[in-house]
């Protein structure tokens, strides 16, 4: 019977120097799951659903038709600031220029007609006055004359006048008042207009369809989704880390993701690391880890990669590439031998 080592201790010590001596630890790992940020896709007037070109998880391109509301109610409203637009362009063009052709002329009319009446009144004025001095006519009927005479006169200044303004456009201020309503008329048209053009909604980038949130017929509120969308660079992974190997984590930093059925590790960029520390999640089943401080991270892949990613899905992160421990060194022999 062959005999045992003096030190039994030694048989557990060998196999795991045996084990130092092959290599170098494997890196941390740690525990997370992929997620997604869904872009949800959203018109901003209200109506019926009257079209949904796609459904949950159909893959769409960007720019692809997605829905359609209702376009009735807004094309009224489109048509009525039109008509408000063609109004205050015609009031604009109005108040730029004079009375109309017609008016114009009456006054041209009744302007020659007072100077014909005030031509009468001089020849009239002139014969009195020769009456006067042959004493045949009293200096009441020469006041008379010259009063008829003066008064021809002023009705010829004031027609005079009168055409003047008739020819003239409104005031400034009322030009400006005009202008600044066709300003006013031309936005709200412009908006009404952007307003129709949003009954038709399309796929804003290329991805998955995510969700759907309402059937044809359905009436939606403004602003509400009615389709999620899930781009390729939409997803991530998210893992948390504890906090004494936080130290090996920086912002851009390289990882790799590990999943069932996922083949070769999928890289990713560290994008964000939180400030906060938090319990660990009892999402993640770890018994070594539980009550344990860890910090959440995310970390993004490239958009080709990502699609083998689905939210949800457990994960294994380790980090690229590990800090390589430094050996000590060994102690000089004293006796020249190895």
């Amino acid at each position: 019977m062959p005999k045992m080592p003096r030190h039994p201790c030694l048989l557990f010590l060998i196999p795991t120097a045996l084990l130092s001596a092959c290599g170098d630890e494997p890196p941390p790992a740690w525990s997370g799951y992929a997620e997604g940020d869904p872009i949800y896709v959203a018109a901003p007037v209200a109506g019926q659903l009257i079209e949904l070109r796609v459904q949950r998880g159909d893959t769409v391109n960007a720019g692809v038709p997605l829905f359609s509301i209702d376009v009735t109610p807004v094309s009224a409203a489109r048509a009525e600031a039109d008509a408000r637009l063609a109004a205050a362009k015609a009031e604009q063009a109005d108040v730029a220029k004079g009375r109309r052709p017609d008016e114009i002329a009456m006054s041209r009319a009744q302007l020659a007609q007072a100077r014909a009446q005030s031509t009468l009144a001089d020849s009239d004025l002139a014969r009195q006055q020769q009456l006067i001095g042959q004493g045949f006519i009293s200096a009441s009927r020469l006041d008379d004359a010259r009063a008829a005479a003066a008064q021809a006169r002023q009705r010829v200044r004031e027609l005079e006048s009168s055409l003047r303004v008739a020819e003239l456009p409104a005031r400034n201020d009322q030009q400006a008042a005009a202008r600044a309503n066709t300003e006013a008329a031309s936005a709200a048209l412009a908006q009404q207009q952007w307003r129709e053009s949003q009954t038709r909604q399309s796929a804003p980038a290329a991805g998955l369809v995510d969700d759907t949130f309402y059937r044809v017929g359905e009436y939606v509120n403004a602003g509400q989704p009615v389709v999620s969308l899930l781009p390729p660079a939409q997803r991530k992974a998210r893992f948390y880390v504890p906090e004494p190997e936080l130290a090996s984590l920086r912002q851009g930093q390289t990882v790799q993701l590990s999943c069932d059925g996922c083949g070769a590790t999928i890289a990713a960029r560290v994008s964000y690391i939180s400030p906060q520390p938090e319990y660990t999640p009892p999402v993640i089943y770890s018994n070594s880890q539980r009550s344990r401080l860890v910090f959440l991270v995310e970390a993004r892949p490239d958009p080709a990669q990502a699609l083998r990613l689905h939210p949800g899905q457990p994960l294994e992160v380790r980090p690229s590439s590990p800090a390589v421990p430094a050996t000590p060194a060994l102690p000089a022999s004293t006796s020249g031998r190895p």
